[in-house]
């Protein structure tokens, strides 16, 4: 069966605050937990309106406080953006305050645009180029190993490291997933054209480690699921209209459905969203079934990380709902 996880970009829907988005996202770790899902995983962007996950560590801890069987994660942190030391030292407290439930997706994309990559980390082209050797220098300040100890030496440290993802939405990071021996998840939800050939590279290069014995491949989708079909479209419309608006340079908080079905789109901006959402899963619960079941058998994905942006809480929390349902997730106790 295929395991099924929550990405949630803390959107900040217009007329809230980046504190009420944070506020809901708690909320929907809770349900996400509630209802069965693996992991809840949240993303790190920069200086965009709609999404308040700029500091995700801070945010897990939250949400790892919240919860108790839950896994969390960054989905991912940015490590162009830092130091490998500083992100060895956050992650390794998060671990050591919430053991065996922290993961730690690390992209090489800076999520941001260029001026704000410089005000994070100044020399970021140089760090992407360098993200093989800066994952395998995280790794080392914190795989439990009888070595002589790194210099410098992260306190906690040794013996206190997460599960380590590399995240992609090209070939580049399923090599260095499949060569580094750990798990790979693709970010189908926004750039679905490599997908195949990247899980095929990841597989093919795969070399097993004391992290992970065999290949295991996620691959983010984004989901909106209602009770019908014409609900789920128009419920869909905010989030569609979010990412025209980033793709024109225009980013903002995310409208809400009617606000977004008032929106007169041109021809081409019309053309541009059909594009950038035909491989989103949107539906009833049986057009989304049928959707992510194709998308596993043409993957042979071992997870599907469900991203469901939306424009209100409800709306997020009743689609993860409906989708677990259909997957038949055992819900837990509260």
């Amino acid at each position: 069966m295929t395991i099924l996880s929550v990405l949630d970009l803390a959107t900040v829907s217009a007329g809230a605050t980046p504190a009420d988005a944070l506020a809901d996202t708690t909320r929907l770790a809770v349900e996400v937990e509630r209802l069965g899902y693996r992991r809840l995983w949240v993303a790190e962007h920069h200086g965009m309106p709609s999404v308040a996950s700029s500091a995700p560590a801070v945010l897990i801890a939250h949400l790892a406080a919240a919860t108790t069987t839950l896994r969390v994660g960054a989905g991912g942190v940015m490590l162009p953006n830092h130091s490998p030391l500083v992100v060895a030292e956050q992650f390794a407290t998060l671990e050591a305050l919430h053991p065996g439930r922290i993961d730690l997706g690390l992209g090489r994309a800076p999520g941001t645009d260029p001026a704000t990559a410089r005000a994070l980390r100044r020399d970021a082209d140089l760090a992407a180029e360098r993200f093989p050797q800066d994952v395998v220098e995280l790794i080392n300040y914190l795989v439990d190993s009888d070595g002589p100890p790194t210099q410098p030496a992260p306190v906690p440290g040794r013996g206190y490291l997460p599960q380590v993802w590399i995240l992609g939405s090209s070939t580049f990071g399923a090599q260095v997933a499949g060569l580094l021996g750990l798990p790979f998840a693709f970010a189908y939800h926004f750039a679905p054209a490599q997908v195949d050939e990247a899980i095929a590279l990841y597989r093919q290069h795969f070399r097993p480690t004391g992290l992970l014995a065999e290949p295991h491949c996620a691959v983010a989708v984004s989901v909106l699921c209602a009770d019908s079909d014409d609900e789920a479209a128009w419920l869909a419309g905010p989030s569609a209209l979010a990412m025209l608006q980033l793709r024109m340079g225009r980013p903002g908080p995310v409208v809400s459905p009617d606000e977004a079905a008032a929106y007169s789109y041109s021809t081409a901006e019309r053309a541009a969203v059909e594009a950038m959402t035909a491989t989103h899963v949107v539906g009833s619960p049986y057009t989304v079934h049928r959707g992510l079941a194709a998308l596993v058998e043409r993957t042979g994905a071992d997870e599907l990380v469900v991203a469901t942006r939306a424009h209100s809480l409800e709306v997020r929390a009743r689609s993860l709902g409906l989708v677990a349902d259909m997957a038949n997730l055992a819900p837990t106790p509260v």
